[in-house]
């Protein structure tokens, strides 16, 4: 199996990248860094340049080309402004998505967020991120060629994981470490029957397997 992770640079993503690797896939990281390049062989991802701001759907079609997922965790980050919500939080997923059904690829898993929301109201930063989030998960769902799934964490966290969720299409608020949603991402690359469902991720009882399990074909 090849799986290409959008944003591959990212804190998800190379947890992410190192627990595909080890399960023996092959995986590649599209980043727009050189100098990123090392950090993701290390992880075990091949490493795939590209801006996916500038960067036309058919050249993204061509990076995905015999993938058998793909996985969008790219971010405009901490510090970015309302611009650059829309062009990379929004506008590149939705490019990502689009030049994946034009690949081919059947399966596509969006790391998206708790509260995205397309008529989310407000005028700071953090309210044009969820505006930018659910957009792209709304697009997302219009893709007739896709076995999509929408994963959404709570507050992220740093701490090492526990590798027990709470995975449900509503959880309430919470927060969760990333090593525990790259677990449950790599889950999911491994679990088609949960294409469809918008699943919200946040720190339980539950050992990742066993979430994912129960929520499948839900």
């Amino acid at each position: 199996m090849r799986i290409v992770i959008a944003g591959g640079h990212g804190r998800i993503a190379l947890r992410l990248e190192r627990l595909l690797a080890a399960r023996g896939y092959g995986v590649a990281g599209i980043v727009r860094d050189p100098a990123q390049e090392d950090d993701l062989r290390e992880a075990g991802a091949e490493p795939v340049l590209c801006d996916l701001e500038s960067a036309t759907v058919d050249h993204v079609a061509g990076i995905l080309a015999g993938a058998d997922v793909a996985v969008f965790a790219a971010g405009a980050g901490p510090g970015s402004g309302a611009a650059r919500k829309d062009t990379v939080d929004r506008g590149a997923a939705v490019l990502f998505a689009d030049a994946a059904e034009r690949a081919g690829v059947r399966r596509f898993l969006m790391v998206s967020s708790m509260g995205a929301d397309a008529r989310h109201e407000g005028d700071e930063v953090f309210d044009a991120y969820l505006r930018a989030k659910g957009e792209a998960d709304d697009h997302l769902r219009t893709r007739l060629g896709l076995e999509w799934t929408v994963l959404r964490p709570g507050s992220l966290l740093d701490e090492p994981g526990t590798g027990l969720v709470d995975l449900e299409a509503a959880t309430g608020p919470g927060a969760v470490p990333r090593d525990d949603v790259a677990a449950v991402l790599a889950e999911l690359v491994e679990t088609p029957a949960t294409a469809g469902l918008t699943l919200e991720l946040v720190s339980g009882p539950v050992p990742v397997p066993v979430a994912v399990k129960a929520v499948a074909g839900n």
